[in-house]
């Protein structure tokens, strides 16, 4: 089963784009972040002319994510448990945000995940994203003896060498210590991290960051030990492209062989 996440940056911005990525690909599954839309503006069409199935959660031009799959989705979910909630004023109802989504697609559990941003250390963003790691990783565990792929934008740098210069990172959110602490607290709940050969899959549009291969490794597959990957990649040619999204899809190849035969 081929399965991509990619932070597309506005889905109504590059609908064509992610169409031509599930036919470049043959992808079974595209995990989308920051689609910025609400659900009643999704752009459907397209994807399901295409012979796919939208499932999508966007409650405001902000955030939001897709799963977006060749076969009906099952238990569909647009939270996990313990998901934290975030309000500027944190005085008032800190209310659930379009960050998670997740279903179950011949037989494996697949989630679209847009992790909080952080900001700044020093800012209440960056406890919320701290929190919601802490939840991720309460969840994996619960879930670490199934069939689990917990996909998406983590924005989180978990090793010095996942940046390309760390002395320009430091002070700043997606290297720090207790954010790489969270992150490695999922990985200990039970999931591993399918590794593509490239090394990045961000690239900041400032400064010519593509071009000087300046990036960040901050989006992810992490997958439980009952799923295997026969290989997993980064497009780096959907990058290159004019008006791209700043994030390169990310896929993986997932060896299921009851899948695969009828595939």
């Amino acid at each position: 089963m081929r399965i991509a996440t990619w932070n597309i940056n506005s889905v109504r911005a590059r609908t064509e784009r992610a169409v031509d990525l599930l036919r470049k690909h043959d992808l079974d599954v595209l995990c989308l972040q920051e689609t910025k839309v609400a659900d009643d503006k999704f752009p459907r069409a397209p994807f399901e002319e295409a012979g796919y199935h939208v499932s999508a959660h966007g409650l405001n031009q902000w955030n939001g994510v897709a799963i977006v799959s060749k076969d009906a989705p099952e238990d569909v979910h647009t939270s996990f448990p313990h998901q934290p909630g975030f309000a500027k004023d944190q005085t008032k109802p800190q209310n659930l945000e379009a960050r998670a989504i997740g279903a179950t697609i011949r037989g494996v559990e697949i989630w679209s995940l847009y992790v909080p941003n952080g900001r700044e250390l020093t800012d209440p963003h960056y406890g919320y994203k701290l929190a919601f790691y802490y939840a991720l990783a309460r969840y994996a565990e619960d879930k670490a003896k199934g069939k689990l792929l917990l996909t998406g934008d983590f924005n989180v740098a978990p090793r010095d060498e996942d940046v390309w210069d760390i002395d320009f990172f430091k002070g700043k959110t997606h290297v720090s210590e207790p954010e790489r602490a969270a992150f490695e607290m999922i990985l200990e709940a039970g999931v591993r991290e399918l590794k593509p050969k490239e090394r990045y899959t961000y690239f900041d549009y400032k400064s010519a960051r593509f071009e000087r291969n300046q990036g960040m490794k901050i989006d992810f597959l992490l997958a439980t030990e009952a799923l295997h990957d026969k290989r997993t990649w980064v497009d780096l040619e959907e990058r290159a492209g004019e008006k791209t999204s700043d994030h390169c899809p990310l896929i993986t190849e997932l060896d299921l062989p009851d899948f695969n035969a009828v595939r």
